[in-house]
């Protein structure tokens, strides 16, 4: 659940040849290394850069094509494709979209595509929710207030929180999206976090809860409302952030 806010927060070293060849690749890619359009070396040139065996390296081409990072052509070799084909719902994608830098453009994608499920999300939930469903979202809430969170705790929980949320839900698409909601703390966590202020860990809190009072009510109109309140919110915070030149990686 926490992998992409885990990566942010520290690097783990790579388990397999495969993980390693797939990691580095695709980074390279996502990061312009390898521009879209431009052919990777052969097998051979990569066999020898990472000291694997061709069946290692037809395995991580494999991965990194499901991805749809690259196509593999006969007599053309594997080109990169253009980002519009990139599966950006890929966990590892996203992880290696936000490691290469962030810009206004992202953030505004980001959320947008947040506002498009979320509070849907929260709507199903008035439908769905049981008295033990509110009972675990209050929880969550009371475990944001925390005033002694860091930023990677308050993240995590304001993660389980939206999870908790989708789950609710019981639309499986819903809970589908949790990687968008991952990346969007995992840039919180870079640039900009409610844990730097002891307000701004009370303010996170009551807006949460209102989300769950609506949820609770029943009243489909007012979660939307309040779980957008609480996204767009957070997405003005993080393009400040940005604006003031905070750091990028």
């Amino acid at each position: 659940m926490t992998g992409l806010l885990a990566a942010v927060e520290t690097s783990h070293p790579t388990r397999s040849s495969h993980a390693h060849v797939v990691g580095t690749l695709g980074r390279q890619i996502v990061d312009g290394t390898f521009p879209p359009g431009s052919i990777l070396p052969g097998d051979k040139d990569l066999g020898e850069t990472f000291g694997v065996s061709r069946t290692v390296l037809r395995e991580a081409m494999k991965t990194l094509a499901a991805k749809r990072l690259i196509e593999a052509k006969t007599r053309v070799g594997t080109r990169v494709l253009e980002r519009e084909r990139w599966n950006l719902l890929d966990q590892d994608v996203l992880r290696w979209r936000v490691e290469a830098g962030l810009d206004g453009r992202f953030i505004e994608d980001l959320a947008t595509m947040r506002l498009a499920f979320e509070p849907e999300a929260a709507a199903l939930a008035c439908r769905r929710a049981a008295a033990a469903d509110i009972a675990r979202l209050e929880a969550i809430v009371a475990e944001l207030g925390n005033p002694a969170h860091d930023r990677t705790s308050i993240a995590r929980v304001d993660l389980k929180f939206h999870l908790a949320v989708a789950d609710i839900s019981q639309n499986p698409f819903m809970r589908a999206t949790s990687g968008l909601i991952e990346t969007a703390l995992a840039i919180v966590l870079r640039l900009s976090s409610p844990a730097e202020d002891a307000e701004m860990i009370r303010e996170c809190a009551d807006n949460h809860r209102l989300i769950v009072e609506a949820i609770a009510s029943g009243d489909e109109e007012r979660a939307r409302a309040t779980m957008r309140a609480v996204i767009e919110l957070g997405a003005t915070r993080t393009q400040a952030a940005l604006g003031d030149g905070a750091p990028e990686g």
